[in-house]
Protein backbone atom coordinates (compact mmCIF):
# COMPACT_ATOMS: atom_id res chain seq x y z
CA UNK A 1 0.00 0.00 0.00
CA UNK A 2 2.83 2.39 0.91
CA UNK A 3 4.71 1.61 -2.28
CA UNK A 4 1.60 2.29 -4.35
CA UNK A 5 1.02 5.62 -2.59
CA UNK A 6 4.64 6.61 -3.08
CA UNK A 7 4.42 5.76 -6.77
CA UNK A 8 1.29 7.89 -7.25
CA UNK A 9 2.81 10.78 -5.31
CA UNK A 10 5.99 10.54 -7.35
CA UNK A 11 4.14 10.69 -10.64
CA UNK A 12 2.03 13.63 -9.44
CA UNK A 13 5.17 15.52 -8.38
CA UNK A 14 6.89 14.76 -11.68
CA UNK A 15 3.82 15.94 -13.59
CA UNK A 16 3.75 19.20 -11.66
CA UNK A 17 7.42 19.86 -12.31
CA UNK A 18 6.95 19.13 -16.03
CA UNK A 19 3.96 21.48 -16.24
CA UNK A 20 5.90 24.26 -14.50
CA UNK A 21 8.83 23.80 -16.85
CA UNK A 22 6.58 23.96 -19.92
CA UNK A 23 4.92 27.12 -18.59
CA UNK A 24 8.27 28.86 -18.10
CA UNK A 25 9.55 27.73 -21.49
CA UNK A 26 6.43 28.86 -23.34
CA UNK A 27 6.51 32.22 -21.55
CA UNK A 28 10.08 32.79 -22.70
CA UNK A 29 9.34 31.67 -26.26
CA UNK A 30 6.16 33.66 -26.74
CA UNK A 31 7.26 36.79 -24.83
CA UNK A 32 5.98 39.90 -26.62
CA UNK A 33 6.95 43.54 -26.27
CA UNK A 34 5.29 46.72 -27.53
CA UNK A 35 6.45 47.23 -31.14
CA UNK A 36 8.77 50.15 -31.77
CA UNK A 37 6.31 51.50 -34.34
CA UNK A 38 2.59 50.95 -33.92
CA UNK A 39 0.76 49.30 -36.80
CA UNK A 40 -1.96 51.93 -36.94
CA UNK A 41 -2.22 55.66 -36.38
CA UNK A 42 -4.44 57.36 -33.79
CA UNK A 43 -5.51 60.75 -35.12
CA UNK A 44 -4.07 63.69 -33.21
CA UNK A 45 -1.52 61.61 -31.30
CA UNK A 46 1.99 60.92 -32.54
CA UNK A 47 4.79 58.63 -31.35
CA UNK A 48 5.43 58.50 -27.61
CA UNK A 49 8.40 60.49 -26.40
CA UNK A 50 11.42 58.89 -24.72
CA UNK A 51 9.83 59.59 -21.33
CA UNK A 52 6.73 57.64 -22.36
CA UNK A 53 4.37 60.65 -22.46
CA UNK A 54 2.01 60.92 -25.40
CA UNK A 55 3.04 63.54 -27.93
CA UNK A 56 0.06 65.52 -29.18
CA UNK A 57 0.04 67.32 -32.52
CA UNK A 58 -0.49 71.11 -32.24
CA UNK A 59 -4.11 72.26 -32.36
CA UNK A 60 -3.45 74.01 -35.69
CA UNK A 61 -2.44 70.69 -37.24
CA UNK A 62 -5.48 68.90 -35.83
CA UNK A 63 -7.87 71.64 -36.93
CA UNK A 64 -6.64 71.26 -40.51
CA UNK A 65 -8.17 67.77 -40.57
CA UNK A 66 -11.10 68.46 -38.23
CA UNK A 67 -14.49 66.98 -39.10
CA UNK A 68 -17.45 69.28 -38.36
CA UNK A 69 -19.97 66.43 -38.48
CA UNK A 70 -17.98 64.46 -35.91
CA UNK A 71 -17.63 67.61 -33.83
CA UNK A 72 -21.38 68.11 -33.84
CA UNK A 73 -21.89 64.48 -32.82
CA UNK A 74 -19.39 64.82 -29.96
CA UNK A 75 -21.01 68.09 -28.84
CA UNK A 76 -24.20 66.16 -28.02
CA UNK A 77 -22.58 65.11 -24.76
CA UNK A 78 -22.40 68.83 -23.85
CA UNK A 79 -26.07 69.52 -24.52
CA UNK A 80 -27.13 68.40 -21.05
CA UNK A 81 -25.72 71.74 -19.81
CA UNK A 82 -25.30 73.98 -22.88
CA UNK A 83 -27.32 75.33 -25.78
CA UNK A 84 -25.52 76.55 -28.89
CA UNK A 85 -28.24 78.09 -31.06
CA UNK A 86 -28.20 81.86 -31.60
CA UNK A 87 -30.16 83.54 -28.82
CA UNK A 88 -30.42 80.28 -26.90
CA UNK A 89 -31.01 80.41 -23.17
CA UNK A 90 -28.36 79.71 -20.58
CA UNK A 91 -28.81 76.50 -18.66
CA UNK A 92 -26.55 74.84 -16.16
CA UNK A 93 -23.81 76.25 -18.40
CA UNK A 94 -23.88 79.28 -20.69
CA UNK A 95 -25.17 79.34 -24.26
CA UNK A 96 -22.13 78.74 -26.46
CA UNK A 97 -23.14 80.50 -29.68
CA UNK A 98 -20.29 82.74 -30.86
CA UNK A 99 -17.99 81.68 -28.03
CA UNK A 100 -14.73 81.42 -29.99
CA UNK A 101 -12.97 84.78 -29.85
CA UNK A 102 -15.05 86.07 -26.93
CA UNK A 103 -13.58 87.12 -23.61
CA UNK A 104 -13.25 84.22 -21.17
CA UNK A 105 -16.02 84.26 -18.53
CA UNK A 106 -17.58 87.42 -19.99
CA UNK A 107 -20.95 88.24 -21.46
CA UNK A 108 -23.34 85.36 -22.08
CA UNK A 109 -26.36 87.32 -20.87
CA UNK A 110 -24.95 87.72 -17.38
CA UNK A 111 -24.21 84.05 -16.75
CA UNK A 112 -22.66 83.55 -13.28
CA UNK A 113 -19.16 82.36 -14.12
CA UNK A 114 -16.88 81.12 -11.37
CA UNK A 115 -14.17 83.42 -10.03
CA UNK A 116 -11.64 80.76 -11.06
CA UNK A 117 -12.58 81.07 -14.74
CA UNK A 118 -12.79 84.87 -14.54
CA UNK A 119 -9.22 84.93 -13.23
CA UNK A 120 -7.88 83.26 -16.38
CA UNK A 121 -8.42 86.36 -18.50
CA UNK A 122 -7.89 86.73 -22.23
CA UNK A 123 -10.14 85.41 -24.98
CA UNK A 124 -11.17 81.99 -26.16
CA UNK A 125 -8.56 81.31 -28.82
CA UNK A 126 -7.94 77.84 -30.22
CA UNK A 127 -5.11 76.96 -27.82
CA UNK A 128 -7.06 77.99 -24.73
CA UNK A 129 -10.16 76.13 -25.85
CA UNK A 130 -8.06 73.03 -26.49
CA UNK A 131 -6.57 73.29 -22.98
CA UNK A 132 -10.02 73.88 -21.43
CA UNK A 133 -11.58 70.88 -23.15
CA UNK A 134 -8.60 68.71 -22.20
CA UNK A 135 -9.08 69.27 -18.47
CA UNK A 136 -11.35 72.10 -17.27
CA UNK A 137 -10.29 71.73 -13.63
CA UNK A 138 -6.62 72.01 -14.52
CA UNK A 139 -7.27 74.98 -16.83
CA UNK A 140 -9.15 76.87 -14.10
CA UNK A 141 -8.71 75.31 -10.67
CA UNK A 142 -11.95 75.82 -8.79
CA UNK A 143 -14.20 75.99 -11.85
CA UNK A 144 -17.84 75.04 -11.37
CA UNK A 145 -17.76 72.93 -14.51
CA UNK A 146 -17.81 69.25 -13.54
CA UNK A 147 -17.12 67.87 -17.04
CA UNK A 148 -13.93 65.80 -16.89
CA UNK A 149 -12.72 66.77 -20.36
CA UNK A 150 -12.16 65.12 -23.74
CA UNK A 151 -9.00 62.99 -23.69
CA UNK A 152 -8.90 62.32 -27.44
CA UNK A 153 -6.91 65.12 -29.10
CA UNK A 154 -8.58 64.87 -32.51
CA UNK A 155 -12.05 64.74 -30.99
CA UNK A 156 -11.28 68.01 -29.20
CA UNK A 157 -10.24 69.56 -32.52
CA UNK A 158 -13.49 68.39 -34.10
CA UNK A 159 -15.53 69.96 -31.29
CA UNK A 160 -13.55 73.22 -31.46
CA UNK A 161 -14.07 73.43 -35.23
CA UNK A 162 -17.79 72.90 -34.69
CA UNK A 163 -17.91 75.56 -31.97
CA UNK A 164 -16.09 77.98 -34.25
CA UNK A 165 -18.65 77.40 -36.99
CA UNK A 166 -21.47 78.41 -34.64
CA UNK A 167 -21.41 82.20 -34.91
CA UNK A 168 -17.65 82.83 -34.59
CA UNK A 169 -15.98 81.72 -37.82
CA UNK A 170 -12.49 82.77 -36.77
CA UNK A 171 -9.77 82.06 -39.37
CA UNK A 172 -8.13 78.75 -38.56
CA UNK A 173 -4.47 79.01 -37.52
CA UNK A 174 -1.87 77.95 -40.06
CA UNK A 175 -0.59 74.43 -39.46
CA UNK A 176 3.10 74.24 -38.47
CA UNK A 177 5.58 73.40 -41.20
CA UNK A 178 6.42 69.75 -41.68
CA UNK A 179 9.11 68.65 -39.25
CA UNK A 180 8.15 71.16 -36.55
CA UNK A 181 8.43 69.75 -33.05
CA UNK A 182 5.06 68.50 -31.71
CA UNK A 183 3.78 69.34 -28.23
CA UNK A 184 4.44 66.78 -25.50
CA UNK A 185 1.30 66.06 -23.51
CA UNK A 186 -1.15 68.94 -23.14
CA UNK A 187 1.13 71.36 -21.35
CA UNK A 188 -0.39 74.62 -20.20
CA UNK A 189 0.69 77.12 -17.58
CA UNK A 190 -1.34 77.98 -14.48
CA UNK A 191 -3.73 80.10 -16.52
CA UNK A 192 -3.48 77.96 -19.66
CA UNK A 193 -1.99 80.51 -22.00
CA UNK A 194 -1.96 77.78 -24.63
CA UNK A 195 0.94 76.68 -26.82
CA UNK A 196 4.59 76.49 -25.90
CA UNK A 197 5.72 80.09 -25.47
CA UNK A 198 9.43 80.82 -25.40
CA UNK A 199 10.77 83.11 -22.69
CA UNK A 200 13.90 83.94 -24.64
CA UNK A 201 13.97 87.52 -25.86
CA UNK A 202 15.21 88.18 -29.39
CA UNK A 203 17.62 91.15 -29.70
CA UNK A 204 16.12 94.09 -31.55
CA UNK A 205 17.30 94.65 -35.09
CA UNK A 206 20.53 96.69 -34.99
CA UNK A 207 21.21 95.96 -31.32
CA UNK A 208 24.75 94.79 -30.46
CA UNK A 209 25.16 91.05 -30.28
CA UNK A 210 25.90 89.39 -26.96
CA UNK A 211 27.65 86.47 -28.65
CA UNK A 212 31.39 86.63 -27.66
CA UNK A 213 32.54 85.36 -31.08
CA UNK A 214 30.43 87.95 -32.90
CA UNK A 215 31.66 90.72 -30.56
CA UNK A 216 35.31 89.81 -31.19
CA UNK A 217 34.70 89.81 -34.94
CA UNK A 218 33.08 93.23 -34.71
CA UNK A 219 35.98 94.68 -32.71
CA UNK A 220 38.44 93.26 -35.25
CA UNK A 221 36.58 95.10 -37.99
CA UNK A 222 36.58 98.28 -35.92
CA UNK A 223 32.82 98.34 -35.39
Amino acid sequence: MDNRFNTIAGWALAGGIAALGLSIASGMYFHAERPEHMGYVIEGVEEASEGGAAVVAPIATRLASADLAKGEASFKKCMACHTINQGGANGIGPNLYGTMGEGIAQGKAGFAFSDALKAVGGSWDFDKMDAWLTNPRKFATGTKMTFAGIPDAQERANVIAYLNAQGSNLPLPAAPAAGAAPVEGNATDDHAAGGNLSNQATPAEGAPSTDPAAKAQAEKKGV
